[in-house]
């Protein structure tokens, strides 16, 4: 009885092996492609990589600590190609189109902000740098919220319907929520804080300016702000 069904099982056997050994080639593959581009700055293939990225990640975060590197660094290389995929795109939308939003922990423990129905309403108090922030935001023509949660990000998005939006807070937040923008068809670049934390935490001011100059004449931008343009 075991006679005519061993050819199948042996061909199952092999296709198994063929199936694992090409996954790990491919984790191996993707793996050397992401030293590659957090060493040198130049992203090659990044559709694949973070398709292949996402498809694989429980082998590939499995990779990372082989290799010494932390949970962290594979997050920050899925939003590092993400912004890249939407850097183009991100470009074309104008900014009335665009919308900034900046989580509530980045600002003074002492902060005298009232939180409303659009998020908190900034004092401007100068005790942290939100207010200046969402000044230059402003002025670029940016709308800008300052939100306590996810659920405000998608009342406001229902609300004004953006085309574009930047996102700013820690790693997994900002990962989150490009996966969200990504689900509502809106194009998303995210900035991922200095620091994590519930109070006080610092965002990454320079690079927010640099994504929100996307696209924008120079001449359009206020004087303090043109040592962000590229």
């Amino acid at each position: 009885m075991v006679g005519p069904y061993l050819p199948v099982v042996t061909l199952i056997g092999e296709l198994t092996i063929l199936i694992i050994s090409s996954i790990i080639f491919c984790g191996f593959i993707l793996l050397i492609l992401t030293f590659y581009s957090m060493k040198s700055g130049n992203i090659l293939f990044p559709r694949f990589m973070r398709a292949g990225l996402l498809f694989l990640e429980g082998l590939m975060r499995a990779l990372f600590r082989l290799f010494g590197f932390e949970d962290s660094d594979f997050l920050k290389i899925i939003v590092t190609l993400q912004n890249s995929l939407n850097w183009k795109a991100f470009l074309a939308i104008p900014v009335h189109d665009r919308v900034v939003f900046i989580p509530h922990c980045l600002r003074s423990n002492s902060c005298p902000a009232h939180l409303h129905d659009e998020g908190l309403k900034c004092r401007e108090c100068g005790l942290c740098r939100v207010g200046e922030g969402k000044r230059f935001l402003e002025a670029l023509g940016y709308r800008v919220f300052i939100i306590p949660g996810s659920s405000f990000i998608k009342r406001m998005i229902k609300r004004y319907h953006p085309k574009a939006i930047i996102g700013i807070g820690c790693l997994m937040e900002v990962k989150e929520g490009l996966e969200m923008a990504n689900q509502v068809d809106i194009i998303a670049m995210g900035v991922v804080n200095l620091s994590d934390g519930c109070v006080e935490t610092t965002a990454d001011w320079d690079q927010v300016y640099k994504i929100a100059l996307l696209g924008i004449p120079a001449k359009n931008v206020p004087d303090e702000m043109k040592k962000y343009l590229d």
